[in-house]
């Protein structure tokens, strides 16, 4: 069972409608408030952490740990980082954040520690990184997602997400043209909108879009073996 929520972004007084949906998961798991913040890059001032700190704190969440990739890490930090009640996934440069945490080595344990019904919480990069592979972020860095051979992921959504649809008018086509030569559904949002995977549950927050086989389609017409897609 997996407990996921994907932000396009958290910028938007609309993203409070997935900002209760966390919440909600967090309060059905235990009083535990605590989050644990994984850098997708180098953050020596730590100041897109203070700004995610306060955006939690508004909920009485406590981002409480900083998990930088590039520095070593004991034992005792890996366990602290995985005792937390959820994770956030940063954004930032999707491969580069993806590499890092091939090369940490955190990227089996944080998909084992998903599998096993943490939250984990993804913006942006963070959550294209729950997909099985990062091929959407092909047009943030001037590529077609199909050119994109080497960003195999978490691989625990049985979709790809794409945050940011509404900053440029180029994003949906390229994306369309992708839908026909991958068999997984892309999940398109704006920056106020985002998904919730709770078990076999996606939720759809912010009317995003599906796109699938060259088209764009509504959730009802969207079929995934094992899970149920609603509008919430």
């Amino acid at each position: 069972m997996v407990n996921l929520v994907l932000y396009s972004d958290q910028l938007f007084p609309e993203c409070a409608a997935i900002d209760r949906r966390l919440v909600e998961m967090l309060g059905a798991r235990g009083p535990g408030r605590r989050i644990a913040y994984i850098a997708s890059g180098p953050e020596p001032d730590r100041s897109f952490f203070l700004a995610a700190k306060s955006y939690y704190g508004r909920y009485g969440l406590d981002l409480a740990l900083f998990f930088d990739l590039d520095e070593p890490h004991s034992a005792d930090d890996i366990a602290a980082l995985f005792a937390s009640d959820a994770i956030h996934l940063s954004g930032g440069h999707t491969s580069g954040f993806l590499e890092r945490l091939k090369r940490s080595r955190m990227l089996g344990p944080l998909h084992d520690w998903a599998r096993s019904g943490g939250i984990l919480i993804g913006v942006s990069a963070g959550a294209i990184l729950m997909g099985p592979t990062i091929a959407t972020d092909g047009p943030f860095v001037g590529k077609q997602p199909e050119d994109v051979t080497d960003g195999d992921a978490l691989g625990l959504t049985p979709f790809e997400f794409f945050p940011h649809l509404n900053d440029d008018a180029a994003y949906l086509p390229a994306l369309l043209r992708y839908s026909t030569k991958t068999t997984t559904p892309i999940v398109a949002c704006n920056d106020d909108g985002g998904i919730v995977v709770s078990g076999a549950r996606i939720e759809c927050l912010g009317n995003p879009i599906w796109i699938d086989r060259g088209a764009i389609r509504t959730p009802g017409e969207i079929t995934i073996d094992g899970f149920s897609i609603v509008e919430a």
